[in-house]
């Protein structure tokens, strides 16, 4: 689909930015392998809580109006309810199962979102996201169908094939994070599609229907993905400088 067609496809099932309901997509269907533990990561504890209990946490208290659904396994749903038993956790959630690859997941939680509305798609163990970075995201979408967080990378960067390597113009390359933006009837028209491995985010997912339609935002470095021991530990000093 051409973009002015796109385009006109969109407009046509959009209402004003103002009156348009948000939904956020919380895709938690990692395991504990990188972290050598036999618990989910998404379950392992913060402070004292589950990482995505703070997550869900730190949407809901950006927008108290957002509409969540969390993606998990189908055999992590009924320890996830014991979780919220145990911590007393009840933030408004629908609970939909995932799929074997993120993109079966995301699939499956945009059958509970609406056309003509925002939608979000963030990582379970990204508990750290800012007021700062949501904002631009959200402001970004009024001119922008699709908008992503990204930040500079701090380190030289080379490009390694195997055979060679070759050094890379730091400046021309950004970390992607989440939340991911979209107007909902952009994403849910993008994900008809047949899934592929260069889908490693929603963004990869939307260029195959619009390319080079993606706007970057800054987003914050704090907003880390926890998927390692190290990034736990980390996780726990970002969190008292967040508490202090």
């Amino acid at each position: 689909m051409g973009y002015s067609a796109l385009h006109s496809f969109l407009f046509m099932t959009y209402t004003t930015l103002e009156t348009m309901e948000r939904y956020m997509i919380i895709v938690a269907g990692g395991s504990g392998k990188r972290m050598g533990s036999d618990v989910p990561k998404q379950f392992l504890p913060i402070n004292g809580k589950p990482i995505l209990m703070h997550t869900i946490e730190r949407i809901k208290q950006y927008d108290g109006n957002i509409s969540i659904i969390v993606v998990l396994p189908e055999g992590q749903t009924s320890y996830w309810q014991l979780l919220c038993r145990e911590y007393e956790f009840d933030v408004p959630c629908t609970i939909v199962f995932g799929g074997k690859e993120r993109f079966y997941s995301v699939k499956n939680a945009l059958t509970y979102v609406p056309d003509g509305c925002l939608v979000g798609v963030h990582d379970g163990v990204r508990p750290f996201v800012s007021d700062e970075t949501l904002d631009r995201l959200f402001e970004a979408t009024e001119t922008n169908y699709a908008v992503i967080p990204a930040i500079a990378p701090h380190e030289s960067v080379r490009m390694d094939t195997g055979d060679s390597n070759s050094i890379i113009d730091r400046n021309i390359v950004k970390l992607v994070q989440t939340p991911q933006i979209f107007h909902s009837s952009l994403l849910k028209k993008a994900y008809n599609t047949d899934y592929k491995p260069i889908f490693t985010d929603d963004a990869s997912v939307v260029e195959h229907v619009v390319v080079n339609k993606i706007k970057l935002v800054e987003g914050n470095r704090e907003n880390i993905k926890i998927t390692t021991s190290f990034d736990l530990m980390m996780a726990e000093v970002i969190y008292e400088n967040y508490k202090s």
